[in-house]
């Protein structure tokens, strides 16, 4: 039976859940270790360029994965061909492949797995397991939802995630730079973390957000920067009318842009650091590794914040 009256709680507002129709799972590697589990893959072709937290599930189920390359266009480089108990999974990079992606499950079906945690807003294929986060997207602890036709025989444990809120509680109160070690700390508690349900307080506030006000103000500032700076981008970037970028991916051949975006305050994520341990030196991967910077173009912020960033690039050329 619920309390009536009390002390008051967090406000947040009622604008519904995007992904309804979607398990509302904890983290974005059990959605993967949820898929491999129900699925009983024995091989998983996986891309050089990703996260090491997303070798995390095939170690501990001890399922086999080799790495593929990929192109300038951000899609499969390599040849192969799946045989039965093998899948493959690809990354939808920055938010901005899905049409690429829509091809390949013509091609792979159900041996397909799509690794949407860069691509909140992209929509799931009929029959193709699909992942999401809710980190890289959203002021939330955690969370991920995952698009699968079969389900895990046993009860899953629903998580608790308040003891996660102190990076984002210091960032309002602090500042950025204050919570900055919280937030670190909270992605390393995370590994092997068991399976579990979304937590209450995450779907709470997973209910709180205008999606459609974010995807416009991503897709507004990712065009703005796109105009200014596609010139100098050596990745030859296409956004669908659809697609709501995760961040504004800048490729340039010069050393330091990265620091003098920081020493401005502007932080960039790098990545990922593990692809230069994975990947043989001077591979398309390893450059994208160190001299890709993901500017930030996310519902924070708008055309003062962009023009901003711009200078800074401008200044170093």
């Amino acid at each position: 039976m619920e309390p009536i009256g009390g002390y008051f709680s967090l406000e947040l507002p009622l604008h519904g859940v995007y992904h309804s129709r979607a398990l509302a799972l904890n983290t974005g590697r059990n959605c993967l270790e949820y898929i491999l589990r129900v699925r009983k893959y024995r091989k998983v072709y996986i891309p050089y360029y990703t996260c090491d937290v997303l070798l995390e599930p095939f170690r501990k189920l001890d399922v086999a994965y080799e790495f593929y390359h990929i192109n300038d266009a951000l899609e499969i480089a390599d040849q192969f061909v799946l045989q039965r108990g093998e899948a493959l999974l690809f990354t939808n990079y920055f938010g901005l492949k899905q049409r690429y992606i829509e091809k390949l499950a013509s091609q792979y079906g159900k041996q397909l797995i799509v690794d949407n945690t860069q691509a909140f807003y992209s929509k799931p294929i009929e029959g193709i397991d699909t992942f999401y986060t809710c980190r890289k997207f959203f002021g939330v602890p955690d969370g991920a939802y995952l698009y699968i036709d079969r389900t895990l025989d046993e009860e899953l444990d629903q998580d608790v995630s308040w003891e996660r809120m102190t990076f984002l509680n210091k960032r309002i109160d602090l500042g950025a730079e204050a919570g900055y070690a919280d937030f670190k700390e909270l992605s390393h508690s995370l590994i092997g973390h068991p399976i579990k349900r979304m937590s209450r307080l995450t779907e709470r506030m997973m209910y709180s957000i205008d999606y459609q006000a974010v995807a416009q103000q991503r897709r507004d500032n990712f065009h703005y920067l796109h105009e200014q700076l596609a010139p100098s981008n050596l990745l030859q970037l296409k956004i669908n009318d659809d697609a709501v970028p995760m961040v504004y991916p800048y490729f340039s051949e010069g050393n330091g842009l990265r620091e003098r975006l920081i020493d401005n305050k502007v932080f960039v994520a790098r990545y990922w650091p593990n692809v230069l341990e994975w990947a043989p030196s001077g591979s398309f991967e390893s450059k994208l590794t160190s001299q890709v910077q993901h500017l930030p173009i996310d519902q924070r912020y708008g055309r003062n914040e962009m023009n901003r960033i711009i200078e800074i690039i401008e200044n170093e050329k």
